[in-house]
């Protein structure tokens, strides 16, 4: 069994469902996981914000839009006007929840997985039918009867050793090789919806592997490889041809988008190679990433935006001791918040993190166990592995900072985004 998961980018209209069809055409013992299309996830955390608000007519109408980009992508894929009934169910279901749930706020987690979910659902639908269509047969696989997850919403994670027989029973006995599913949900053992955190389809896609015990997994995305840096903000980007799975785990820690941080473990754990591969040309090797690959000696620049600085401190201004630090933790736990740097004083804690919509009830959380806390919104982080003198000199020296930390292998600096430029 191989593992191939396709992303939103590569799915976000009918040219790309299209090329998805012919890499995996003639395929056999394959498991599909993909992502919802294009921006859905955007927009359906719009329609979840309306629905706090309780804006319905605004929320119907994101809908609407939402239903007519898929739908012009299944017309486009059948050649004229085409109904997909599961599809329309789908729909009707979204708007119901919308139009006659009584939303509270102490739910809010749980509304989210729930609503979001549907961009998965509605793109694997369409995408199986449509290989049905042009004679790849496949079986389309419900995610939410197979991932049985913690009962943690927005960041779940799956209980491989629960999820094995659900999962293995859905591929029994259907006469079929292929199969398509969601990536990034899941569910609860109450029955709920979960979501495995943004980027959770690779995680998704790892676990299938892990449970299947495949012989590879693939990452289609649109470059080449791996890269050092991402193109679009570092020029002198180049492909790196192998990693190993402790440079891709701090790699992901750090917040480049290689791979999301979760998936490499199940994959780990059973050797499980995992293939970066350009979506535009099946043809090139991409980058591998396995056990056996050499620690990576290249520089490696990764800057993650929309990032928050906290520094925490006690109000009598005494040393933030260890205790402290659980009480700390356990809350950013609570609040599902990621921490991406941790520097510490003797009277204070700065810490970078992800922007989150619970840091103001983190914030308040914290000043009610005693700290006084400063905030400081719409920061960067940059974090370069392997820096030379040219690439210190490059990219960090003399520019304004919050927070710098260095050392032999690496230097990371949190900033104002607006004083990062190429």
């Amino acid at each position: 069994m191989k593992v191939y998961k396709f992303g939103g980018a590569s799915v976000r209209n009918a040219d790309g469902v299209r090329n998805l069809s012919r890499i995996v055409d003639g395929e056999e013992n394959l498991f599909i996981i993909v992502s919802a299309m294009g921006k859905t996830t955007n927009a359906l955390e719009r329609v979840f914000s309306h629905m706090q608000s309780s804006n319905k007519d605004e929320a119907n109408e994101e809908i609407r839009q939402i239903q007519e980009y898929h739908a012009e992508i299944i017309n486009d894929l059948w050649g004229g006007p085409t109904e997909i009934n599961e599809v329309t169910l789908f729909f009707g279901e979204l708007r119901n929840i919308i139009n006659d749930i009584t939303y509270r706020q102490s739910d809010a987690e749980l509304w989210y997985d729930t609503i979001v979910a549907f961009g998965e659902l509605i793109s694997t639908t369409i995408i199986s039918k449509y290989l049905n269509h042009i004679g790849t047969r496949n079986r389309w696989i419900d995610m939410r009867t197979t991932f049985i997850t913690s009962q943690r919403h927005k960041d779940a994670n799956v209980d491989i050793k629960a999820s094995k027989q659900p999962l293995c029973a859905a591929l029994e006995n259907t006469g079929v090789s292929v199969f398509v599913g969601q990536g990034f949900i899941g569910a609860a053992p109450d029955g709920t919806t979960t979501t495995l955190g943004r980027e959770g389809s690779d995680y998704s896609a790892a676990v299938v592997a892990n449970i299947l015990d495949a012989e590879s997994m693939s990452v289609w995305k649109d470059v080449d490889g791996v890269l050092n840096a991402d193109p679009k903000i570092f020029d002198d980007a180049v492909k790196i041809d192998s990693l190993n799975y402790l440079d891709t785990i701090e790699l992901a820690y750090s917040g480049a988008q290689i791979i999301h941080p979760k998936t490499i473990k199940p994959l780990q754990n059973k050797n499980i190679p995992l293939y970066v591969r350009p979506f535009g040309d099946k043809t090139k090797p991409g980058t591998v990433i396995s056990g056996e690959a050499d620690r990576v000696k290249l520089p490696i620049m990764i800057y993650k935006r929309d990032q928050v600085f906290l520094i925490i401190r006690s109000r009598d201004f005494s040393f933030v001791m260890e205790e402290q630090f659980g009480v700390i933790f356990s809350l950013l736990d609570r609040f599902r918040i990621k921490t991406h740097l941790i520097h510490n004083s003797a009277v204070d804690l700065g810490l970078c993190v992800d922007s989150s919509w619970h840091i103001d009830e983190l914030i308040k959380a914290l000043e009610e166990e005693g700290f006084q806390v400063e905030k400081h919104d719409k920061v960067s982080l940059l974090t370069i592995r392997n820096y030379t003198d040219e690439i210190y000199a490059r990219y960090i020296k003399g520019r304004r900072h919050i927070v710098r930390q260095v050392n032999p292998e690496s230097v990371r600096v949190v900033m104002r985004e607006e004083d990062f430029s190429k």
